[in-house]
């Protein structure tokens, strides 16, 4: 009985360092992709091109080649190489800092900054409960979706009616949305690392770790946004 509460001992402590391990890859992946978008859009700003890209029809293009990028990594992550994954991921992360440019223009530097750290803080705290909770967020995950969708849904219509009370009801429900799909991405990848993951070898590891970079990323970048539309100081 000792030596078989020994060898389930070591197994356990051998998936948690295993997932420990994936968690790291998948943070760095995250960081490479926050900063590499935060540098874009910065530079982009700075250099006036953002003003001139607001009113060409390039902006729209670059929102649906983004859109594009999501998708197809999602669909053929199973089928592409982790290198034409990893790039992927960079040029998404890149062509977001285009986009999100934009920012430097509708709101202040120091606003932005300040938002960041509060996404960051917010970001943490729900990244460190997804790793600690004994509680099965799959079901909790499958209800925000569900509210994402409808944000999606509800931001499409709101672009006809314009209406301020929609907006702003969306970006509270939307910073709930993204709070929560932190934990549970966090959980889910923290799973994924103890399932045995890091035993598939080299090319399972790094796309798994891109994927689950991807959704952290967007899990901060969208918290991000909609936080921004509460404590952001506009130029204007």
């Amino acid at each position: 009985m000792e030596y078989m509460s020994n060898q389930q001992i070591t197994l356990s402590q051998a998936k948690q360092e295993a997932s420990t391990i994936f968690l790291a890859k998948v943070f760095n992946w995250m960081a490479i992709g926050l900063g590499l978008t935060g540098v874009v859009a910065w530079f982009m700003a700075s250099s006036g091109f953002a003003a001139q890209l607001v009113s060409s029809p390039l902006f729209m293009i670059l929102i649906f080649a983004e859109l594009g990028l999501v998708f197809y990594l999602s669909a053929r992550i199973e089928k592409i190489q982790a290198g034409t994954a990893t790039g992927l991921f960079l040029g998404y992360a890149g062509l977001n800092g285009l986009t999100l440019s934009m920012v430097f223009l509708a709101y202040t530097n120091s606003s932005i900054a300040a938002t960041f750290f509060i996404t960051a803080g917010m970001f943490g705290a729900m990244a460190v409960y997804g790793l600690v909770t004994k509680r099965d967020l799959s079901g909790i995950g499958s209800f925000l979706f569900m509210g994402l969708i409808g944000i999606i849904i509800a931001s499409v219509v709101n672009i006809f009616l314009k209406s301020s009370s929609l907006y702003w009801a969306i970006s509270l429900i939307g910073v709930f949305v993204f709070v929560g799909l932190t934990a549970y991405d966090v959980q889910k990848i923290k799973n994924m690392g103890e399932q045995g993951i890091m035993e598939q070898g080299g090319e399972a590891i790094q796309k798994g770790a891109i994927m689950g970079a991807l959704a952290l990323y967007l899990d901060f970048i969208n918290l991000f946004l909609m936080l921004l539309r509460f404590f952001g100081g506009s130029r204007n």
